[in-house]
C-alpha cells in the first residue's frame, strides 16, 4: 500500500499533471467529426477549471489524493479509458458497458448484464489497485469522463431509491435506524429496529449535521461529486450529463474507437426524478435545511454549471 507522500504526484494544479488545458490526443483525432460536441465538452473543462481556481483561491488547505480517494475510477486498458462513476447517475449502465469494453468478448450486449453483476467490484478494475507510477502514467495518457447529474435532483433519487423502496433493507438498517435515533421524537419500537420508514426531512437533518460530517465521509450514493471524482485534481478529458445522458455516452464511446459496435444503452425515461418532483420533496424541509443542503452540494451546482432551483428558499 502507497502512503500519502507518493499519491503527492496526483495531487498538483492540473497543469502540472497534464501539461496543456487543450484537446488531449484522443480528442484531437476527432476535432473535425465531433466539432460541436467538441467545443461544448471544451467548455465544460473549462467551468470546472475556473471553479477549481476559485476554490483553490479560498481554500488554505492543499489537499492530498491517498489510494482510497481513486476508488471509483474504474480503468479499461485496452481502449484506455478512465471512468469515475457516480451512483444515481447511470452508473449501473456505465459500469455494464466497462465491463463490455474489458471483457474480452466474454460480453456483448451490456444489458445482458445483471445490475448487481455491474456492481461486483472483482468485475472491474480499478484505478487505487496500480503502483504511483501506473496510476501516473494512467492519468497522463488516458481519455477520463464522468457523469454528473442536477445535484438535488440526484439526491432526491438517491433517497427515494435507498429508503422507500422495500428490497434495500441493508440501508434502511445501516442508516435508516441511526436517522430515527437521532432525528424522530417518540419513534416507535418498529421504526427504531428497522429504520424503514425514513422521512425526507429526516434524511435532510441527517445530511446537514455536523455529527455526520464528524462520524466520516457520506455514503457514495449522496456524497458530492467532487469528493468522489475529484475534478480539481484529476483532469477530466469529458465531463457527461445526465440531462443528455445518451448523447454524451455514445460521444464518450465514439471517442474510444467502438461507436460502431457498441451502443449505450436506452435509459428508461419513465423512472426518473423531475425538477417537480424534487420540488415536492424540498417543500416538506425548512428554508434553513433549504441553504444548508446548497452549501453542501455548492461546488457541485458550480464546477458543473447547474443553476439554483427556482423552488430554493434561502432566506
Amino acid at each position: 500500500m502507497f502512503d500519502r507522500v507518493q499519491v503527492r504526484a496526483l495531487a498538483g494544479p492540473l497543469k502540472d499533471i497534464h501539461g496543456s488545458m487543450e484537446f488531449n490526443e484522443h480528442q484531437g483525432r476527432h476535432m473535425s467529426e465531433f466539432s460541436s460536441a467538441a467545443i461544448l465538452h471544451q467548455g465544460r473543462r473549462d467551468q470546472v477549471a475556473e471553479s477549481c481556481r476559485a476554490q483553490s483561491a479560498s481554500s488554505r488547505k492543499r489537499r492530498v489524493l491517498t489510494p482510497g480517494d481513486l476508488k471509483h475510477l474504474v480503468v479499461d486498458e485496452e481502449h484506455e479509458l478512465i471512468y469515475c462513476y457516480v451512483p444515481k447517475v447511470a452508473c449501473t449502465n456505465w459500469k455494464r458497458v466497462m465491463m463490455v469494453l474489458t471483457g474480452r468478448g466474454k460480453y456483448s450486449d451490456p444489458m445482458e448484464i445483471p445490475s448487481n453483476e455491474a456492481h461486483i467490484p472483482s468485475n472491474l478494475k480499478y484505478l487505487n489497485q496500480y503502483s504511483i507510477a501506473e496510476i501516473n502514467h494512467r492519468l497522463k495518457s488516458y481519455l477520463k469522463f464522468l457523469f454528473v447529474r442536477e445535484p438535488f435532483e440526484r439526491l432526491v433519487s438517491a433517497y427515494r431509491n435507498k429508503f422507500t423502496l422495500k428490497y434495500n433493507s441493508s440501508f434502511h438498517r445501516r442508516f435508516g435506524t441511526k436517522i430515527v435515533r437521532r432525528y424522530r421524537k417518540n419513534a416507535t419500537q418498529e421504526a427504531l429496529l428497522n429504520g424503514a420508514d425514513v422521512k425526507f426531512r429526516e434524511f435532510a437533518e441527517y445530511l446537514v449535521d455536523p455529527a455526520t460530517q464528524r462520524d466520516g465521509p457520506l455514503n457514495e450514493h449522496w456524497q458530492t461529486v467532487y469528493q468522489l471524482c475529484h475534478p480539481c485534481h484529476i483532469h477530466y478529458d469529458l465531463v457527461g450529463k445526465y440531462e443528455t445522458l445518451e448523447e454524451d455516452a455514445n460521444y464518450v464511446l465514439r471517442l474510444a474507437g467502438v461507436g460502431e459496435s457498441l451502443r449505450f444503452p436506452t435509459y428508461a425515461k419513465s423512472t426518473r426524478t423531475t425538477d417537480s418532483m424534487t420540488a415536492q420533496f424540498f417543500s416538506n424541509i425548512s428554508s434553513q435545511q433549504h441553504g444548508q443542503l446548497f452549501q453542501l452540494y455548492k461546488l457541485d451546482f458550480l464546477m458543473f454549471n447547474y443553476s439554483t432551483p427556482n423552488y430554493l428558499r434561502l432566506d
